[in-house]
């Protein structure tokens, strides 16, 4: 488990379902969401062990945050590349 600060929102890593390294909000801004699960427990009468489901809820961000989420999870330390970028797949895919 890790934790990641950006500004005044810390995150857990474990609760992040999908990174959107490129895009840009509405005003043009070059941006970075994250998709949060949000654990959401409910107890049945009936039931003796909690059920356990998830709601999601994307966070941008931009700006220094979003520059410095983009290295963090581009980074190899943090990321494992199944698929390395398209530049690098020529000599690899016999392209």
């Amino acid at each position: 488990m890790a934790f990641i600060k950006l500004d005044n929102i810390i995150v857990n890593t474990n609760f992040v379902a999908a990174v959107r390294l490129e895009g840009r909000n509405q005003a043009g801004e070059e941006s970075v969401s994250l998709l949060i699960a949000i654990p959401a427990v409910t107890f049945s009468p009936l039931e003796t062990t909690p059920n356990s489901s998830y709601q999601y809820e994307w966070l941008e961000f931009t700006g220094a945050s979003a520059r410095a989420l983009k290295d963090y999870f581009s980074s190899f330390n943090n990321v494992l590349d199944l698929l390395p970028p398209r530049h690098h797949c020529n000599h690899l895919c016999g392209e």
